[in-house]
């Protein structure tokens, strides 16, 4: 390649092919290299193929439930490697439309794995290309913990390959999204689930209502789950594995055909840089500044493989369009401390910004608004489980400083108390606003009235 680009971005992951197409729309002369498949993680052994899954063990339940709506139904079942060949029609449908797109916005794309040698050149197999800026956005992979038989174990990866892997007897290591969504799809499947995690509950970074209500939920559905409890090892025994387990009433052991690990991600930087380029890297993470540039002049950094950053695809997307707005010498438009979180599990958990809890320990006063969604005409009608909306604003000015939702449909509505947090609206700010009738997001406006006391289809409290 004779002329130089603008910029080489490197993964072409959420962060990594958002950040081409929107830098090329900018203006940028943009190449983005990829050693295995567009989409990165996120779309191919992710977000989309587990959420695929989900989809399904959904569906299935709810044929299971058809009799109660007056609908009469066969048998039901499932065929394992059907689920996984629609997984990947929908994998390769979506990997189709992003390639589609970087032609489209006159991205090169160059399949293999890049060597970034400065912040002007990056070598791919023998060729080496010349670059004004480069772009790491090259993701995360599964982590391991160092137990005795942690070979024995699988991963999201391997759960989510080819047709994937149906264990009957399933234990999870890990209580965290990917533990649970994975809990959700199995329990679904009618298999015997048992999730292992070390902390005091399951989901411990979100509400701690959410973390028990799910477990509650999951147990009712024959889900065991074990809190405070540290795996010792993985055994192979005739009869398929057992995993060795300590909680706080002594030494358990679980007899299992699979174990999963699932105990966080870890950022994806070997052998990306060449022999002496140092980006400082701490445990595989790459310090950035506020424009996610490196210590190195030229060379940037986005997504799960940047230093105390979120690891989730809309965040990597996110700072994928600021950094290049900022190569570009424009403004940042996105507000990246205002983060999104999403659970697909059943009922779907949905929140952003402060919990209650986290508005107390900042020394925020915060007045809370709830509405349980057994009261929602739309969650009624679709015998929706058990949920609830709950909204937190700021006692002194009423501004939105988070919101928790665990009901059908959370992970829709959440995008509207998003941008009250990222847009600091007060709680009368979103009653401006009708809630059409009847749909699950009423539950927002019951809950933001609720804020002050002023719920119509909540029983008065008691004063």
């Amino acid at each position: 390649m004779s002329e130089a680009l603008d910029l080489i971005v490197i993964g072409a992951g959420p962060g990594g092919y958002v950040a081409a197409i929107k830098a090329a729309q900018l203006g940028l002369k943009t190449a983005l290299i990829e050693e295995r498949e567009v989409g990165g993680t996120c779309l191919n052994r992710g977000c989309i193929p587990t959420k695929a899954l989900v989809h399904a063990s959904e569906t299935l339940e709810n044929i299971k439930q058809c009799n109660t709506l007056g609908l009469l139904v066969g048998e039901t079942g499932f065929d394992f490697a059907k689920m996984h060949a629609r997984k990947t029609q929908v994998l390769t449908q979506m990997r189709t439309g992003i390639e589609g797109l970087l032609k489209a916005n006159k991205v090169q794309l160059i399949l293999g794995r890049a060597l970034v040698l400065s912040s002007s050149q990056v070598q791919v197999g023998e060729e080496i290309l010349q670059t004004k800026r480069v772009l790491i956005a090259t993701g995360s992979k599964p982590a391991r913990i160092p137990i005795p038989g942690a070979e024995l174990c699988v991963t999201s990866n391997e759960l989510l390959e080819g047709e994937g892997r149906f264990y009957k007897r399933l234990c999870i290591i890990g209580g965290g999204v990917i533990g649970m969504e994975f809990a959700s799809i199995y329990a679904a499947l009618g298999c015997e689930v048992t999730v292992i995690e070390a902390l005091e509950r399951v989901l411990p970074t979100m509400d701690r209502e959410i973390s028990q209500n799910l477990a509650m939920i999951l147990k009712k559905r024959g889900v065991s789950i074990y809190t405070g409890a540290r795996v010792s090892g993985v055994l192979q025994q005739d009869e398929g594995l057992v995993c060795q387990f300590e909680d706080k009433t002594g030494q358990k052991q679980i007899a299992c055909d699979g174990v999963l690990l699932s105990v966080g991600r870890r950022a994806n930087t070997e052998g990306l840089l060449a022999p002496g380029l140092d980006l400082q890297i701490e445990r595989g993470q790459i310090p950035v500044n506020g424009q996610y540039e490196t210590c190195c002049k030229g060379i940037f950094a986005i997504g799960d493989v940047i230093k105390g950053g979120v690891q989730l695809a809309h965040v990597a997307s996110a700072q994928g369009i600021n950094a290049v707005h900022a190569m570009a010498g424009k403004d940042m438009p996105i507000d990246t401390h205002v983060v999104p979180s999403c659970v697909y599990t059943n009922p779907e958990i949905a929140s952003v910004g402060l919990t209650a809890d986290a508005a107390k320990e900042q020394g925020t006063e915060a007045n809370v608004g709830k509405f349980i969604m057994s009261a929602n005409g739309k969650s009624v009608i679709e015998n929706a489980p058990r949920g609830f909306i709950k909204i937190v604003a700021d006692a002194k000015t009423d501004v939105v400083l988070g919101a928790q939702l665990m009901c059908s449909r959370a992970t829709d509505m959440l995008p509207i108390l998003s941008c009250a947090v990222a847009n600091k609206q007060t709680v009368q700010d979103l009653l401006k606003a009708m809630y059409p009738h009847p749909t699950f997001c009423e539950g927002i406006g019951e809950a933001l009235e609720d804020v002050h006391g002023g719920a119509v289809h909540i029983l008065p409290k008691r004063r």
